[in-house]
């Protein structure tokens, strides 16, 4: 449910938020209810019990998402298709690097064709690795299909006269190898995958009794093994929510699932309570949309009908939409990918630098040149990021209990010159090639960073939503001058405005204009100290 508007520009202030489920939804903006901050007190001090601990122990490895399988096997059969092809046409003539080009058109084009042909027929995905043989079959159908196509062509319109037919028999034979080695391939690692557990959706039941038993039939009758339900979660102690329902095990309530979902590499939620159960849903939702999950409202059950696109399925099992997990799937991969390339040449071409801001430091007090904090991470994981030590070593205050302010005592000569300039944050790099941060993303803030001796997460009402997303070295917030000293509650509320405004716009072309603005706008900011 993130805010979309074609019309908006990234330099605009983003609007107050109207799709989180907190405070009264006619206002359109967070109303803190009473007792807040005990509640997010009581939610830290939240445990599970031992039944919890050992399944959120089991399902610890995030599972591998459909579209990833989809694209990797699409990939690979593309590869091995015109690796026959080129390798064929080499043991020809005897040398690679003397391929003709007559050669290259049927060599890359029909592979591509073939490739589009069996996505067309959902060969690419989980459920068909999971029949190979039958996969396999109508692979190698389509493959001959577009081999036949490509001769007919060739004699009817004329193409490809100069080509030799010698090698378009091999280049057939060898496509059906090619086919027969990727399928196996990825027949063999679907099927691990699977016996590990990697490729099925974990998804945890929101919500118990008739409902939640109606839905877990459903699932089970679908028998399509997409979902592993791990158990449920229901706030209800009586008789309408037992401890077992339907084979599965009642795990907690819902702020122990909150704490369950952080430790487990849960997918989904499916909060199978009605519809008309209003403020109900509304409650759930307040606490659950902060985690990084798919959250699906079960409309097994529901009188209410909507058109087909209106659902996704499980199955035939429908579910409606509520919230989706952000920066997901090849999307996860494209961010890391970028991650990875442009922290690599920022560090190469930083690194004078970098050993210059080192050598300051040293030279100026004792102590080690890098300073390393707890701070939050993706999913409330505790990190530890790196930093140029900027203040005297016997003054450092790794738990961040005192805010650093203007002419702090604690800051060297050189700390308040890195600090300003944000030349501190460089090893940050190495943290995003470590994969704890990425380059663009909501800033990590400090495990007891405070506000008015309030804890952030007690200032804002969903301030862990901004890590549903990993932390990065640099971010809208602080682009858009929100950066340094935070003294009162109204510049910890409109950081976080920013970085959830970041997660439901994300783009690699909002990335790379971050990253651009950056260096101009730090430069240009007094207010870090």
């Amino acid at each position: 449910m993130a805010i979309t508007d074609s019309s908006q520009t990234f330099d605009q202030v983003p609007p107050p938020r109207t799709d989180v489920p907190v405070g009264d939804p006619a206002a359109g903006t967070p109303e803190r209810s009473p007792g807040a901050e005990r509640r997010a007190r009581s939610l830290r001090a939240t445990t599970l019990t031992a039944r919890a601990r050992r399944v959120a122990a089991d399902y610890r490895d995030r599972a591998i998402a459909p579209s990833i399988i989809s694209g990797l096997a699409a990939l690979l059969e593309f590869s091995f298709l015109v690796i026959a092809g080129v390798a064929i046409h080499a043991s020809m003539i005897g040398d690679v690097s003397l391929i003709e080009l007559g050669y290259l058109g049927p060599a890359l084009g029909a592979p591509m064709l073939a490739v589009l042909a069996i996505h067309a027929a959902d060969g690419y995905s989980v459920a068909a690795f999971r029949r190979g043989h039958r996969r396999l079959g109508r692979a190698l159908a389509l493959w001959t299909s577009v081999v036949g196509g490509f001769l007919a062509a060739m004699f009817v319109v004329g193409v490809g006269e100069n080509i030799e037919r010698g090698w378009l028999g091999l280049w057939f034979v060898g496509g059906l190898l090619a086919i027969i080695a990727a399928t196996i391939t990825m027949t063999v690692a679907v099927k691990r995958w699977t016996a590990l557990g990697r490729l099925q959706q974990r998804a945890v039941i929101v919500g118990g009794g008739a409902a939640a038993e109606e839905l877990i039939k459903a699932i089970d009758a679908g028998g399509n093994n997409e979902i592993r339900v791990l158990g449920i979660f229901d706030d209800r102690a009586d008789d309408r929510s037992p401890e077992n329902i339907g084979g599965y095990p009642k795990l907690g309530n819902i702020d122990q699932l909150v704490v369950f979902a952080r430790l487990a590499a849960v997918d989904l939620l499916i909060v199978a309570i009605p519809i008309t159960a209003e403020h109900r849903l509304l409650q759930l939702l307040k606490s659950l949309w902060i985690l990084p999950v798919d959250i699906r409202l079960s409309a097994h059950a529901s009188r209410l009908k909507l058109r087909p696109r209106s659902y996704s399925f499980v199955g035939s099992v429908p579910f409606l939409d509520i919230f989706d997990k952000p920066i997901a799937g090849w999307d996860s991969v494209v961010k890391r990918a970028f991650d990875i390339l442009f922290a690599s040449i920022a560090i190469v071409m930083l690194s004078p630098l970098m050993v210059g801001a080192a050598l300051a430091v040293r030279l100026e007090s004792r102590g080690p040149v890098i300073f390393r904090q707890k701070r939050y991470g993706f999913n409330n994981e505790v990190i530890e990021v790196m930093k140029f030590r900027s203040m005297f070593h016997e003054m450092a205050d790794p738990a961040a209990a005192k805010v650093v302010t203007r002419g702090d005592p604690r800051v060297t000569r050189v700390g308040r010159f890195i600090r300003r300039t944000s030349i501190d944050e460089l090893p940050q790099l190495f943290n995003v090639l470590r994969g704890e941060l990425s380059l663009v993303g909501p800033r990590p803030h400090a495990v007891n960073a405070r506000t008015e001796q309030q804890l952030w997460d007690e200032v804002v009402d969903g301030y862990f939503a901004r890590h549903k997303v990993k932390p990065g070295v640099t971010g809208w917030a602080q682009v858009n001058g929100l950066r340094g000293e935070i003294d009162r509650r109204e510049k910890i509320e409109a950081r976080v405005q920013y970085d959830l405004h970041y997660i439901d716009n994300w783009s690699v072309l909002f990335d790379l204009y971050i990253l651009f603005l950056t260096p101009i706008r730090v430069l240009n900011q007094e207010n870090a100290y």
